[in-house]
């Protein structure tokens, strides 16, 4: 850190000392400006013939009371450079929201308040063509966040300015810090007073220096157009997703003064692409001509760019280039997003180089020697007309170039009329032969949405400029470019204090239930349209390990709500996760449930069928098997038959929960011949068959049709031979015919049997002697019949 240089310190303390005598502040809005501060300012010192860059960075508190503490600031400029300098001092806000600062290093500054607690500022103390015109932001700032482990993640920068011999430069470009002070995958374009180079880094780190001011140092090595450069910046902490950046090297050809920002990036899910840039967007960009015989003369430019999500740009343009309006209407072009957010567009022969810090929203700068360097934000959804532009603005002059602008801060009214809408205000006005404070403004406008959505026009009748374009970015807050301004500055206007304030009023998540491995979807939702900029909400989870958040979203400018993705990872029980979204001090949270994985569905292992051969009109019964028990609501398992006229099964056989198998009738009807059909059972993409031979039913069994004994008579002691014959041949394995006789004179093998195929067999019926003459009934059964015949025993 340098020593401090007491004339610069002087100097920064002498702005804007003659200029605020106008303003009338009574104090009645001083708690508009409370907390804590963290600003940045762009200016340039200067008289008739040279003129130099002059920059500084710092912080205060505010007490809502009108009184400043705990203020520090850093400046820098060609050969006197600053350390870091304390300050105290007051400040009254008035009924309009105009303030006037007053700063115990003798310096004082006109602001104007916006909608979200920031203001706009200016500071001067030209007199004559000579002292020092400049603009710049305060910004509330994140105490929490005053440390090295809370810089962390993913960040876009881009910084522009000039070197000691008001040659312009810019850089832009992309890094991640590690919390710990190393910026790893560091990758930057650098626009080297009129030629692009890539940097190639060899080293980059940071560090945040004081916890109780915010301060910090940040250090990029590096070589373009293979020469090595070193550029060493101190910055101001914002919050943990901004810093507003300036460059300390003493003042040189190669460490030219860079004034910027460095902003969290929103890369999404597997890195940018072409489909990052999809939509309108307005860009905006300030440089620095050679407009013939060396002069050099501001040119600031804006336009909305529109890009179809694929590659395809067109470009609507108005800027003023060389002291003369300059336009151009849907020029068409070409672009390509890397992963990392470096995007090459290209149009009408012009090159231009941006780095995405989120989805349509860059830092960019033009590839030629104007360097030409600005910022891209997506224009909100609708139509505008003049009814957009309505309500109350502050407005300023943004990052002069050149010690020829006018510069001015104030506070404006639009009544959103049509045809031809009005604007009313007052404002400060800073002009290098001197301040005009507390000036009139009154102007008409005129919004339309075609053929170029958003673009309009304004016409001063009093106040600063005369013509100029604008372009809407949403309803809070628009660009212009004045026209017939010999030294241009983009103009930028933000919805003011007098609107209500914003806050977070629900996160929602959908779905609330998830199995681990899948994804949720939150939404966050504001009380109102962010403001300009958007609306950054802080994200969190409590359990990272089972549902994880991105660190923020942004609402953008205009919109109400946001979308992030909740990431979940496999748990082994079901677990809640508390997910919560902060914003501008108000929480919501909501619940997450991760539950487990189920196990893989059971598959069909098998079938069986008992029997599997059956005479046609009898039945089987067949069994389905799975793998593992059946799922809660049971396993429909689906059946088929290949020929339902010889057996039919059910549509489907269902295995109840938690069972493993269950079974189903199969009925079978008459055939001819015997006939294979195949059973069929499919689930979960398994299919299991199995044959079942159904065969005709055999022919009906035959019976006894008659029983003779040859001879009918004989004597005691002889034999007869008996016949049994049936009605048909005898089936497979034969016949067996039961024999009996009713007297023990005559006897009978117990049966006989018929051989296959055969229709009858003998027996032999024995006698014994007998002492008269007597008879025996030989009876023959079969099949349910009996036939008898009777053998005479004679004496």
């Amino acid at each position: 850190m340098r020593k401090l240089n007491a004339p610069l310190i002087l100097c920064f303390a002498l702005l804007l000392a003659s200029a605020v005598h106008g303003q009338t502040n009574t104090g009645v809005n001083n708690a508009e400006l409370n907390g804590d501060y963290a600003f940045t300012f762009n200016g340039i010192s200067g008289n008739g013939t040279v003129s130099s860059v002059f920059g500084a960075v710092g912080r205060f508190t505010a007490d809502g009371a009108g009184n400043v503490t705990n203020g520090e600031l850093v400046t820098n400029t060609v050969g006197a450079g600053a350390g870091a300098q304390s300050f105290t001092g007051t400040y009254s806000i008035g009924a309009d929201h105009r303030g006037l600062m007053t700063l115990s290093i003798g310096a004082k500054l006109a602001f104007a308040m916006m909608a979200n607690g920031d203001a706009q500022f200016i500071k001067f103390d030209a007199a004559g063509g000579t002292g020092t015109i400049g603009s710049g932001t305060m910004e509330k700032a994140d105490t929490t966040a005053y440390s090295t482990a809370r810089i962390t993640g993913d960040y876009a920068f881009g910084a522009a300015g000039f070197d000691n011999t008001t040659n312009r430069a810019a850089i832009a470009g992309r890094f991640t810090s590690n919390g710990t002070g190393t910026l790893t995958n560091p990758v930057g374009d650098v626009n080297a007073y009129g030629t692009d180079y890539p940097m190639n880094f060899t080293a980059a780190n940071y560090t945040v220096s004081s916890t109780t001011t915010g301060r910090g140092t940040m250090t990029f090595a590096f070589t373009f157009g293979g020469t090595p450069d070193n550029l060493n910046f101190v910055f101001y902490v914002v919050n943990s997703g901004k810093l507003f950046v300036m460059e300390s090297d003493v003042v040189t050809t190669a460490t030219p003064l860079l004034n910027g920002v460095v902003v969290q990036q929103q890369i999404p899910a597997g890195g940018f692409s072409n489909a990052s840039l999809n939509g309108n967007m307005v860009i905006y960009l300030t440089g620095l001509s050679n407009c013939g015989s060396g002069s050099r003369v501001p040119k600031a430019g804006a336009g909305l760019l529109t890009a179809n999500g694929s590659g395809a740009v067109s470009l609507t343009w108005d800027e003023n280039y060389c002291r003369a309006p300059n336009s151009f209407t849907a020029a068409p072009g070409t672009y390509s997003v890397a992963s990392n957010g470096r995007t090459a567009i290209a149009i009408g022969g012009y090159a231009l180089v941006a780095y995405l810090a989120n989805l349509n929203q860059m830092f960019l700068f033009l590839s030629d020697a104007n360097v030409l360097f600005g910022f891209g934000e997506p224009q909100a959804a609708g139509s505008f007309t003049n009814g957009a532009l309505q309500g109350t603005y502050a407005g300023f002059a943004t990052n002069p170039v050149d010690f020829g602008v006018v510069v001015f801060s104030g506070e404006f009214s639009a009544d959103g009329a049509g045809p031809a809408g009005n604007i009313t205000g007052t404002e400060d006005i800073g002009a290098p032969s001197g301040p005009n404070p507390g000036a009139a403004f009154n102007a008409t406008y005129s919004i339309s949405p075609s053929p170029t959505n958003g673009r309009g026009t304004i016409t001063v009748t009093s106040g600063t400029g005369a013509n100029a374009v604008v372009y809407m970015i949403s309803p809070s807050k628009f660009v212009a470019v004045p026209l017939n301004d010999p030294n241009p500055a983009i103009w930028d206007f933000e919805a003011s204090s007098a609107a209500p304030s914003l806050s977070l009023s629900s996160l929602s998540l959908n779905p609330t239930s998830v199995t681990g491995g899948n994804s949720s979807t939150g939404t966050v939702t504001l009380s109102g349209p962010a403001p300009s900029g958007g609306a950054q909400v802080m994200l969190s989870s409590s359990n990272t390990a089972a549902a994880s958040v991105p660190s923020s979203v942004t609402v953008v400018a205009g919109a109400t709500s946001a979308s992030f993705p909740v990431s979940t990872s496999a748990v082994a029980a079901s677990t809640t996760v508390s997910i919560s979204a902060i914003y501008s001090g108000v929480t919501r949270s909501t619940t997450l449930t991760v539950t487990p994985a189920p196990p893989p569905p059971p598959t069909l292992s098998s079938m069986t069928l008992s029997p599997t051969s059956v005479t046609g009109g009898n039945s089987s019964t067949g069994t389905v098997t799975l793998s593992g028990a059946a799922p809660s609501g049971g396993a429909q398992v689906a059946l088929s038959s290949s020929n339902t006229a010889a057996a039919r099964v059910p549509s489907s056989v269902t295995v109840a929960a938690g069972a493993t198998s269950a079974t189903f009738p199969i009925g079978t009807s008459a055939v001819a011949a015997s006939t294979t059909i195949t059973i069929s059972a499919a689930y979960s993409g398994a299919t299991r068959s199995v044959s079942l031979t159904v065969t005709p039913a055999p022919p009906p069994l035959p019976t006894v049709s008659s029983l003779t004994l040859d001879p009918a008579n004989v004597f005691g002691g002889q034999s007869s031979t008996g016949t049994v014959t049936l009605t048909g041949p005898a089936p497979a394995g034969g016949a067996q015919v039961f024999l009996s006789s009713n007297n023990g004179a005559a006897s009978v093998p117990s049966s006989v049997i018929v051989p296959a195929g055969a229709t009858s067999a003998t027996f032999t019926v024995n006698t014994s002697f007998v002492l008269i003459s007597t008879s025996a009934t030989i009876s023959a059964s079969y099949n349910g019949t009996t036939r008898s015949a009777t053998l005479g025993v004679l004496l």
